[in-house]
């Protein structure tokens, strides 16, 4: 696997696989730019109104790509005006019906998912591919594991990684074969060393952009747990160049793990890393709660990139807080803060969060 070391800021050089770079309305994928981060609507699209009003919760939470599904007529339709008042690019998501990927097309859809298998003959596909030349629209060619071909079940005796990427690539070379190549492509299981296996594989043949993530992951924790194991191994090996994490509930939880994930892998940097102690017989302030207001009030500082530490107790509070760039040690009911490793000032328990943010106000100035 050929790797290549590419600089995203001074401070992070990435070893990433080397993809065919793509343009998708505002933004550009492959090639080594970075990996970017999707999600996807659960709005009806055709409800203008509530589908732009969740993208753009999405955009302040860090999503750079969304998808809408495009079931049905009106949907394909919402798509122009949906695109008048978000900021990111709108993947259209459509399955069966050729017509409908025509339309998203024509009403601004800067990307289609579609599975060449289950929208019909080759006329059919061909349409689709012609008017994507047309607008010069991104095709990402999907393949779940449970739409995995009757017979390529049969030749590998069963669902495998294997037979995914076959099927992958199968429908690569059908749209290839109609003269077009922008595409991007994504192969996806709920089983993760499943998935991780496929990407493995089809990193060495093919060199298209890979949308990853692991889907139906599941609810919020086990979701999460899965997510990050799967992407974890998958990106830690080069590949990836846009990524979404399929959450039962609230897309914008999907943006805020995918944010940890690509942070923890040193392949985003930005935003405040927060650490804090597990609590144990020592603590004596209500280290879980406060914990807990300090993650939820450092989204509010994407800008800075910074250390962050909130402990509970004597005994590795001090040292752990004098290591980050701004830290809370608490002690019996009162706490220390702390900045750049020398002791601010001691306060009650009560008056840390005021005080840790009014330091994050002033950072820098």
């Amino acid at each position: 696997m050929q790797y290549t070391g590419l600089e995203e800021n001074v401070n992070k050089v990435l070893y990433r696989n080397q993809t065919k770079e793509i343009q998708i309305g505002n933004q550009v994928i492959g090639g080594g730019n970075p990996i970017l981060i999707q999600s996807m609507t659960n709005t009806k699209t055709e409800d203008v109104a509530a589908t732009v009003a969740q993208i753009l919760a999405l955009e302040d939470a860090g999503c750079q790509i969304i998808r809408c599904t495009a079931n049905n007529e009106a949907a394909a339709r919402a798509i122009s005006e949906i695109k008048k008042q978000i900021h990111i690019p709108l993947v259209a998501d459509i399955h069966f019906d050729y017509k409908l990927a025509i339309l998203a097309m024509e009403h601004g859809a800067d990307k289609i998912r579609i599975n060449p298998g289950n929208i019909g003959g080759p006329d059919r596909v061909k349409a689709v591919v012609d008017v994507a030349k047309a607008h010069q629209v991104p095709i990402r060619v999907g393949v779940n594991s449970g739409s995995l071909e009757k017979e390529l079940v049969e030749k590998y005796h069963g669902v495998t990684a294997e037979g995914i990427v076959e099927s992958a690539l199968d429908k690569v070379r059908m749209i290839e074969e109609l003269g077009y190549d922008r595409m991007v492509v994504s192969i996806k299981s709920s089983d993760v060393m499943m998935c991780v296996r496929a990407h493995e594989i089809i990193a060495e043949k093919t060199k298209y952009p890979l949308h990853v993530g692991i889907t139906e992951a599941g609810t919020l924790l086990r979701g999460n747990i899965k997510s990050s194991v799967g992407l974890g191994i998958i990106l830690n090996q080069g590949i990836g160049d846009t990524i979404r994490v399929s959450l039962t509930g609230d897309p914008v939880n999907e943006i805020i793990t995918a944010k940890q994930i690509l942070k923890t892998l040193n392949l985003r940097s930005g935003g405040i890393e927060v650490v804090s102690c597990p609590t144990c017989g020592r603590t004596s302030i209500d280290l879980i709660s406060l914990a807990n207001q300090v993650e939820q009030l450092v989204t509010d500082y994407e800008h800075l990139n910074i250390k962050v530490a909130v402990m509970g107790c004597i005994v590795n509070g001090p040292g752990e807080a004098r290591e980050a760039d701004l830290g809370i040690a608490g002690g019996n009911g009162e706490g220390l803060l702390m900045k750049k490793g020398e002791i601010l000032r001691k306060m009650p328990e009560q008056e840390l969060l005021s005080a840790l943010k009014e330091e994050l106000d002033h950072w820098n100035l």
